[in-house]
């Protein structure tokens, strides 16, 4: 994927100003402080967002986004979020495993921790099979030891994963191509 002069902006801020970049496969960690563009570079990716200027050139279709917030549907378990995306009833029951949630696969999201409530959107955006996957802060409360055994997950997918991350602890664990979005507009 190639990005060229991508330039975003929320009324006079400028976030994104003439940004290039090129993502290849594999994971891409996009790292730097809160309020950089790393959210915002995710969105508009994923078609969100309409730049004021620039290219995006090479997005597959199929692009699978994880929030900074969880967006489970509340009325449904943790297994029936999974399965919302997927008619593969076993994958989502496999990443339900994966994520280590079996065991809460009746629970509704009320009932869930801020963790789990993670890793079931995470689940949920693996068993989607997305030919793109932009996950935003996708460990966001949960401790290192877990985050050793979900990242991988990520490692296993055979499409390009980009991934905002303010850890270096997560990033090490993670491993990639780091893109550091330190530079402000």
């Amino acid at each position: 994927m190639k990005i060229r002069s991508l330039t975003v902006s929320y009324r006079d801020k400028v976030v994104l100003d003439h940004f290039d970049a090129d993502f290849g496969p594999g994971i891409t960690l996009l790292t730097g402080p809160s309020g950089y563009g790393k959210t915002t570079l995710l969105h508009t990716i994923a078609g969100l967002i309409r730049p004021d200027s620039g290219t995006i050139e090479g997005v597959p279709e199929k692009i699978g986004l994880m929030f900074q917030d969880d967006r489970l549907f509340p009325h449904l378990t943790a297994l029936q979020n999974i399965e919302a995306v997927t008619e593969d009833k076993e994958l989502a029951r496999y990443y339900l495993k994966a994520v280590e949630l079996e065991q809460e696969a009746s629970s509704r999201p009320a009932s869930l921790s801020g963790g789990m409530r993670r890793r079931v959107a995470l689940a949920r955006v693996l068993a989607y099979k997305a030919d793109l996957l932009l996950l935003d802060e996708p460990f966001k409360g949960m401790d290192l030891p877990l985050i050793r055994r979900l990242a991988p997950l990520l490692k296993e997918q055979n499409v390009p994963v980009i991934l905002s991350s303010h850890s270096p602890e997560e990033q090490a664990i993670i491993g990639g191509t780091v893109f550091p979005m330190d530079k402000k507009a």
